[in-house]
């Protein structure tokens, strides 16, 4: 029996990991439909190279630092328990990846390829494993302490605040260092070119596909066969229908927002999956769809912030959101489980932003100092497909 549920829960887990590398096709989708034609290739060759570069950070020195676990020992051991723990790492590799993902929404267009590169390998092997290891493995002691001194831990149960808080305040930090993108704000500061997205069709392919594989993201995120909970899959779903009914609302039935909205509810219920009520993570995937079309619109038009596909509202934002509404649904008064602590999941909240924000700034600011990080103006007008990759997304065009 113990090795049956041993290759069980590698293959429960396994089955998760493929899920969630399929969402990284999704934001390689995402961000081709929503960029101009001219930068659609570059779009799709940066998320398998981030993927690609942030396996190589997180198996020699990431997942080390966030679980004190390395992989220098013979095979014989690492197939213990079926392989269990390799397919661990792979699971949750695909979330440490996830986060240069996010980033690349939000700087696209202007980026320097290499840089951009180096700085989803230090951030996969510096920044996001330091909060992944306060948050997921106890270091420092910091959530002993929340437990002390508010009665519970921060609960973030599939990553609102991990992955995409943190993902999301990288990106802030990376776009406001690299500036708008040429020929976006006039002289006045106010808007000249709106950029509308090149393929409504393949950013709907990429808000399907990443939709789809979050019920791994989610469900998978028990890590073993015997607690996995329908209630999660539920309560995914609930956020994910109120995030888009919200952004089609609110939206006024424009495709982008309808298209985002579920991955803003699905980016807030992340963290309280496993506790809210399903009509409690309706709520907060609706709220959700609003904070990420109304901030969507302030950044863009108000604050004068390129950020291309509003990584910062719908990760940064939505993700924050998620870390504290899990603090407040999650209470049995409002139907959630228990276990949860509003203070606790505030202040663990806090805690990403500050990781986020300023190591995004160490990261883009080193690099910047140190090679630069924008492409040259000529280099920009061509576009970062032929500009990088010496090739259109429509060569016979």
């Amino acid at each position: 029996m113990d090795g049956l549920k041993a290759g069980a829960d590698a293959l429960f887990i396994l089955l998760g990991a493929i899920l969630v590398l399929a969402m990284h096709s999704g934001f390689a989708f995402l961000e081709l439909g929503t960029v101009r034609s001219k930068n659609q290739v570059n779009a799709l060759v940066k998320i398998l190279s981030d993927f690609s570069v942030s396996t190589l950070a997180y198996f020699f020195i990431g997942y080390s630092i966030a679980y004190g676990v390395s992989f220098f020992s013979g095979a014989e051991e690492l197939m213990q328990k079926n392989g269990y723990e390799l397919v661990k790492f792979f699971f949750l590799l695909t979330f440490a990846a996830a986060v240069p993902a996010i980033v690349s929404g939000g700087i696209a267009e202007r980026a320097r390829f290499g840089p951009q590169l180096a700085a989803s390998f230090l951030i996969v092997a510096l920044v996001y494993p330091f909060f992944e290891g306060i948050a997921w493995n106890h270091h420092f002691g910091i959530q002993a302490w929340l437990k002390q001194t508010f009665a519970e831990e921060f609960h973030d149960f599939a990553g609102s605040v991990v992955v995409h808080a943190v993902g999301g305040w990288i990106g802030l930090a990376a776009v406001l260092l690299l500036g708008a993108r040429a020929g976006r704000y006039g002289k006045d500061g106010k808007p000249m070119a709106a950029h509308p997205p090149s393929s409504i069709p393949f950013l709907a392919l990429g808000a399907w596909v990443l939709s789809v594989g979050w019920f791994g993201f989610n469900v998978m995120s028990a890590q073993t066969l015997d607690k996995i909970s329908g209630l999660v899959a539920v309560n995914s779903l609930m956020a994910m229908v109120g995030g888009t009914l919200v952004a089609l609302v609110a939206g006024k039935n424009d495709p982008g927002f309808v298209h985002n909205g579920p991955l803003a509810g699905l980016v807030a219920v992340c963290a309280g999956s496993d506790v809210m009520h399903p009509m409690g993570a309706l709520v907060v995937g609706g709220i959700a769809g609003a904070i990420f079309v109304y901030m969507f619109t302030w950044t863009q038009n108000r604050w004068r912030v390129d950020d291309v596909l509003g990584v910062w509202p719908l990760h940064g934002l939505c993700g924050a959101w998620g870390g504290i509404a899990a603090g407040i649904f999650g209470l049995k008064v409002l139907g959630g489980a228990g276990g949860v602590s509003f203070m606790s999941q505030l202040s663990g909240t806090v805690m990403g932003i500050l990781t986020g924000l300023i190591g995004g700034a160490v990261v883009y600011g080193l690099l910047k100092a140190i090679t630069g990080i924008r492409m040259d103006a000529e280099a920009e007008f061509d576009g970062a497909d032929l500009a990088i990759h010496k090739i259109s997304a429509t060569p016979d065009r």
